[in-house]
């Protein structure tokens, strides 16, 4: 059944194309030379029971939420209620066009405007754009606004501090807006250095990007005194919002001294993502900060909403049109489903079910920074690398027994990294049903480690050529050659 579809049927039954209309010579006349087939196509007659049996096969071969344990570390992947699904499929949403009349589409914004006025109090935030289109471009967004905001004031800012555990779209979004990147060290607690922040600080530094809790699921308990720092030298101080799903009903950004913040809906606002969907990556900013937004901004005057007609301070237009809309209208309607303290219960399950993974799982992996954690945590393979298998095979090896691989070798500041996160959404039983793999790999590395190091054996391809593949991408396969 797995087989490829064009070895189902004859290449070349044509039976069951329609009649031509008409003779075949002046209808291929009608096309241009150059466009006309040497051949004739080598098309599988199919019916459609064998086309859906098909492709329903190969979409079970992916990895998803929905289908496997995914605990993939600093990309929060949970579950995304279908109901949510469903209201984005409301005709009144999804028939509407982003270019009819304000008048007619006033549902959308109060949509669109409640979602900013939501998320500004969930992170302690002045105002919102629901442009940027995933995390980094609202990266991007947040850079051009700190650019914007010393400009104004006829400051030259040319460098970004950035913690040595960040993530990689930091760095990248920061060298992308032009500024030099200095990297901050992690202390032995895995918090910020605050003494190495304070010898990099001059009137050079135009923002620290981090996020809290950081990339090893701690939360950093001097961000207060890190906010202080920065100011002082008229830095801005910016929230890379992906561990956002840590701290929601419990703590705000706006309150630990952040001045812009970038959020993903497709991570802590259950939207799915990946190829399950688009992103979205709204940045909110301080009040002092709101006049450099992206234009349009959605405001409100009585009970008409309405697009803003004069920003001169603003960075311009980000993307076409508002924002990933369908994204932006499931994660309002959770919002609005779980309310405040659903949204804080979110958060504290999620806290819950990483410590107890990580008190599960300290016998057999290192932990290089112990302790309670956040909604993720940080393992080390050093361990097993001494008796030959790396991270990097103990992912393989999970693929096996049907559980998605923890993220590997990141943070970079840790040998032999798994990063796991399971999220608020997973039960207690697969938890112990993946503590329950562990230990079996674990035995296997002692019994038959060759099992481990050729791992996968059960998905449709084994180990592919990673930097080939990263490099030379091949994003076409034709099983049939002329």
């Amino acid at each position: 059944m797995s087989e490829l579809i064009f070895e189902k049927h004859s290449r070349n039954d044509a039976s069951w194309l329609p009649e031509l209309e008409g003779s075949e010579e002046k209808l291929i006349a009608t096309i241009p030379a150059g466009l006309r087939r040497k051949k004739e196509p080598r098309l599988p007659s199919l019916s459609e029971l064998d086309v859906v049996r098909h492709f329903t096969i190969l979409s079970q071969k992916n990895f998803c939420v929905d289908t496997n344990f995914y605990p993939l570390g600093s990309c929060t992947m949970k579950y995304n209620p279908k109901a949510l699904d469903a209201i984005a499929k409301f005709s009144s949403f999804s028939l509407i066009h982003p270019y009819q009349e304000v008048e007619d589409a006033q549902g959308a914004l109060k949509v669109l405007y409640e979602t900013q006025r939501y998320l500004s109090e969930i992170v302690g935030m002045d105002e919102f754009t629901l442009q940027p289109a995933a995390g980094a471009h609202g990266e991007f967004c947040g850079l051009l606004i700190v650019n914007a905001y010393h400009r104004s004031k006829k400051e030259i800012k040319t460098k970004v501090l950035i913690p040595d555990s960040a993530h990689g779209t930091n760095p990248a979004s920061a060298a992308l807006c032009g500024y030099d990147v200095v990297q901050v060290r992690t202390n032995k607690k895995g918090h910020v250095d605050l003494t190495d922040l304070r010898s990099k600080l001059n009137s050079d530094v135009a923002c620290l990007m981090m996020t809290n809790p950081n990339t090893l699921g701690l939360f950093e308990d001097e961000i207060l005194e890190i906010a202080k720092a920065v100011h002082a030298v008229d830095g801005l101080v910016y929230y890379d919002g992906a561990n956002m799903n840590a701290l929601l009903g419990i703590c705000r950004p706006g309150d630990m001294g952040f001045d812009i913040v970038h959020l993903n809906l497709h991570k802590t606002f259950a939207v799915p993502h990946g190829s399950g969907g688009p992103g979205s990556g709204p940045v909110g900013v301080k009040k002092e900060l709101v006049k450099y937004l992206p234009h349009p901004r959605i405001l409100k005057e009585g009970n008409r909403y309405f697009f803003e007609k004069n920003a001169p301070d603003s960075i311009g237009k980000l993307r076409a049109y508002y924002g990933n809309f369908g994204a932006i209208l499931r994660s309002y309607a959770y919002i609005k489903a779980l309310g405040a303290e659903g949204l804080k219960q979110v958060s504290e399950n999620a806290i819950l079910n990483a410590n107890y993974l990580r008190a599960c799982l300290v016998k057999m992996y290192e932990v290089p920074y112990g302790g309670f954690c956040m909604h993720e945590f940080v393992l080390s393979a050093s361990r097993q690398k001494k008796k030959g298998v790396r991270a990097l095979d103990i992912a393989k090896r999970l693929l096996d027994f049907k559980v998605h691989a923890p993220t590997v070798y990141f943070p970079l500041v840790v040998e032999e990294a798994m990063m796991v996160e399971p999220s608020e959404t997973e039960s207690k039983e697969t938890l112990d049903e993946f503590v329950r793999i562990l230990e079996a790999i674990e035995k296997e590395i002692e019994d038959d480690p060759q099992k481990v190091l050729e791992a996968p054996h059960q998905t449709p391809v084994s180990r592919i050529d990673e930097v080939l593949a990263a490099r030379q991408p091949n994003l076409r396969f034709s099983p049939v050659k002329d």
